[in-house]
C-alpha cells in the first residue's frame, strides 16, 4: 500500500487566499493524502471555506476550534493525523503539484526530505536558493541542526517546517508539540528539537515546490515587541540543542533579533526597550561577528546599532 502524507494547514483570517492554497494541495500529484485543516476561530469566512472542500474531497478533516495562536492549531494537527509521514502548508501560501511525490521521493532512507522554495512579493517571485550546494546524499544531523543558521550560505534550506515532510515515526516517538507560549519563531524551535532529540538525518532537493507569501498583517510582519521578543526566547532554547562548539550560531541570531527589535525600539521612540536590546547585542556580538566573518558590512550595521561607532542606527 501507498504510503499515506498527512498534510496539516492551520487557518485564519486568510479567505483571500485559502482557496489557492487548497486547490494547490487537493491537485498534489500523489494522491494517498490526509489533509487537516484546523480552522483556528477566523472571523472571516475561511470556515465555511473548509467545510466547502471537506464536502467535495473525502481526504480532508476540518476541525474548528476557538482562537489559541499558530502553535495551538499546529498542535491540534499533530494529536489527529494518522498518515505515515507529515507536512505542513500555510493556509495563505500554495504549493507546486509535485511537491509531496517529490519529497517522498527524497525521505527514502533518511527522517527529512528538505526542498527549497519561492518567495512571493508584490514585486514579484523571487527563488531561494543556497550559495553553498548540498548533495542528494544523506546530510549527518550537525548538519541538519547547522543549516537553518546558516543562512547566508543556505537560504534555500531555512528553518521553516513548510518546506519539509517528516516521517511520522519521529514525531509520535516524542510527542513533539509546538510551544504554545510562543508567537512568533516557534518553528525552527520545532525543527531543532526534532532532529536534536532524534538525531535526525535528511535529504535536500534543490528545487523550490513551496510558494511563501508575504503578505501585510502577518505575524512575521508584526511591531509587537510581544511577538517580536518571542524570538529571544526561541534562539536561547535552540542554543540548549546544538553542539557546544556550534552554540554560538545560536547566539549569532539572538544578537541580531536584539538589533532588529532596538530598530523598532528607536521607530517607536521607546528608549527603555533600546537600551536593553543595547545591552544584549554587546553581550552577545563576538559571537554575531564570529557568524559573520565575510559580511564586514553586517557587522559595521550592528555596531551602529549597539552605539559602538558614530553611525546611524536605522541604516
Amino acid at each position: 500500500m501507498k504510503p499515506k502524507i498527512s498534510i496539516v494547514i492551520p487557518v485564519f483570517n486568510v479567505e483571500p487566499y485559502i482557496r489557492k492554497c487548497l486547490d494547490s494541495v487537493t491537485c498534489q500529484t500523489y494522491d494517498n493524502l490526509e489533509i487537516l485543516l484546523v480552522n483556528d476561530g477566523s472571523a472571516d469566512k475561511c470556515g465555511k471555506i473548509c467545510d466547502e472542500y471537506a464536502s467535495l474531497d473525502s481526504r480532508i478533516r476540518v476541525f474548528h476550534k476557538e482562537n489559541g495562536g499558530l502553535s495551538s492549531a499546529l498542535n491540534v494537527g499533530l494529536s489527529n493525523f494518522t498518515g505515515d509521514y507529515v507536512g505542513f502548508v500555510d493556509s495563505d501560501d500554495w504549493i507546486e503539484a509535485v511537491m509531496f511525490e517529490t519529497l517522498l521521493g527524497g525521505i527514502c532512507g533518511v527522517d527529512i526530505a528538505v526542498c527549497s522554495y519561492f518567495k512571493e512579493k508584490d514585486c514579484g517571485t523571487e527563488i531561494i536558493n543556497n550559495k553553498k550546494s548540498i548533495t542528494d546524499a544523506p546530510i549527518p544531523t550537525e548538519d541538519m541542526l547547522l543549516y537553518p543558521l546558516m543562512r547566508d550560505d543556505y537560504m534555500g534550506f531555512c528553518g521553516y517546517v513548510w518546506n519539509k515532510l517528516y516521517s511520522a515515526k519521529i514525531i509520535k516517538k516524542n510527542q513533539l508539540r509546538f510551544d504554545e507560549t510562543i508567537k512568533y519563531a516557534m518553528d525552527i524551535l520545532f525543527y531543532e528539537t526534532l532532529v536534536s532529540k532524534e538525531k535526525c538525518v535528511g535529504r535536500y532537493i534543490d528545487k523550490p515546490l513551496y510558494h511563501y507569501v508575504q503578505r501585510e498583517g502577518a505575524i512575521t510582519k508584526s511591531k509587537s515587541f510581544d511577538v517580536k521578543t518571542d524570538i529571544l526566547t526561541v534562539y536561547k532554547q535552540v542554543e540548549e540543542l546544538l553542539p557546544p562548539n556550534h552554540k554560538y550560531w545560536a547566539r549569532g541570531f539572538y544578537c541580531y533579533h536584539a538589533a532588529v527589535i532596538c530598530t523598532l525600539a528607536i521607530e517607536k521612540s521607546d528608549m527603555d526597550m533600546c537600551a536593553k536590546m543595547q545591552d544584549e547585542i554587546r553581550t552577545h556580538i563576538n559571537d554575531y561577528k564570529l557568524t559573520n566573518i565575510d559580511s564586514p558590512e553586517k557587522i559595521a550595521w550592528i555596531e551602529s546599532i549597539a552605539g559602538l561607532q558614530r553611525s546611524d542606527p536605522k541604516k
